[in-house]
C-alpha cells in the first residue's frame, strides 16, 4: 500500500511543481521580456517588478510546499 501511497505522492508534488514554474515563466519571465522589447507592461497602480515579485513569490511557495508534500513518503 506503501508504493501506490508513495507514487500518488510524488504525482500530486510534480503537479504542484509544474504550477509553479508555471507561475515563474508567466509572472516573472513574461514581463521582463515584454518590457526589453517595449511592450506595454501591466497596469492599475502597480509596477512591473511589485507584480513580477508577487509571481515569483508565489511560485517559490507553491515550489515549497511540493517539496513539504515529499517528506510524507514512506519507506
Amino acid at each position: 500500500m506503501s508504493l501506490v501511497h508513495n507514487e500518488r505522492t510524488k504525482l500530486t508534488a510534480t503537479l504542484l511543481n509544474n504550477v509553479a514554474v508555471a507561475m515563474f515563466i508567466t509572472g516573472g519571465i513574461g514581463p521582463t521580456v515584454s518590457l526589453s522589447y517595449g511592450l506595454p507592461g501591466p497596469t492599475g497602480g502597480w509596477s512591473a517588478l511589485g507584480i513580477t515579485t508577487i509571481w515569483i513569490l508565489g511560485g517559490s511557495a507553491i515550489h515549497y510546499m511540493a517539496r513539504l508534500l515529499l517528506k510524507g513518503l514512506k519507506p
